[in-house]
């Protein structure tokens, strides 16, 4: 059921947009969302989606559904953990926490090893696939920090990776809810890369956006490779 005062939860992303954001493919993103067909003895069955939407008739993404994806890329991509696996470790987590944890992937900070799937609880690492043993990964724990918590836990900012993931990469845009209607903006100013990429398409230059915006060139750049995905923004 959607909270109608919290604005994360609002149904405001459409599948390719959230693709374009999180550079995942769309494919991926439909897979995670609605389930996917696979065969078994008797016809055909669909597997159990991983990702919950606010308003499944829509078919749209929620800011939340946002920072599911991301971290559910990082357990998938990076580490090449089963479907399977990361369904068992869900349902494990429900079951011991109820429904108190309504989305275990964010309310819940995941670790994994590489082999078996992790999550952090009260300072403590619990082997969710096999049972207790304790362990981090640097890789899970930079896609995290890129997840902004309020002073009450509350998933509150995602800032995307912009180039390939590169885990050091600074955090110069960002996406919140409360902001350009959940659009990507330069961090800090509010300003939406939508509004940088059109102007610079239209012909002005890197320089004159940032003399125009007074923030250095950097961040414009960044803002067109958000929006246009340009190995170069200069």
């Amino acid at each position: 059921m959607i909270n109608k005062t919290d604005i994360r939860q609002f149904p405001s992303y459409r599948i390719p947009e959230a693709s374009h954001y999180l550079r995942i493919p769309v494919s991926t993103i439909r897979c995670w969302v609605f389930g996917q067909n696979y065969p078994v003895s008797k016809g055909k069955s669909r597997s159990q989606r991983l990702i919950k939407l606010p308003d499944k008739d829509r078919q749209l993404l929620s800011f939340l559904n946002l920072c599911e994806i991301h971290v559910l890329n990082a357990i998938r991509r990076e580490h090449e953990i089963s479907l399977q696996k990361v369904r068992m470790a869900l349902d494990y987590v429900k079951k011991i926490f109820g429904d108190e944890l309504e989305r275990p992937l964010i309310d819940i900070k995941f670790e994994t090893d590489g082999i078996d799937l992790f999550v952090s609880e009260y300072s403590k690492l619990i082997n969710v696939t096999a049972g207790g043993q304790m362990e981090m990964k640097e890789c899970l724990k930079a896609y995290l920090k890129r997840i902004e918590y309020d002073e009450h836990g509350i998933v509150w900012k995602l800032y995307p990776f912009i180039r390939k993931r590169d885990f050091n990469e600074p955090k110069v845009i960002v996406i919140d809810p409360h902001l350009s209607f959940g659009r990507p903006v330069i961090t800090g100013t509010g300003i939406a890369t939508e509004v940088i990429a059109e102007r610079y398409k239209a012909g002005e230059s890197v320089g004159e956006l940032a003399a125009d915006y007074s923030i250095p060139n950097q961040q414009i750049e960044e803002a067109i490779r958000c929006e246009l995905q340009l190995k170069t923004a200069a």
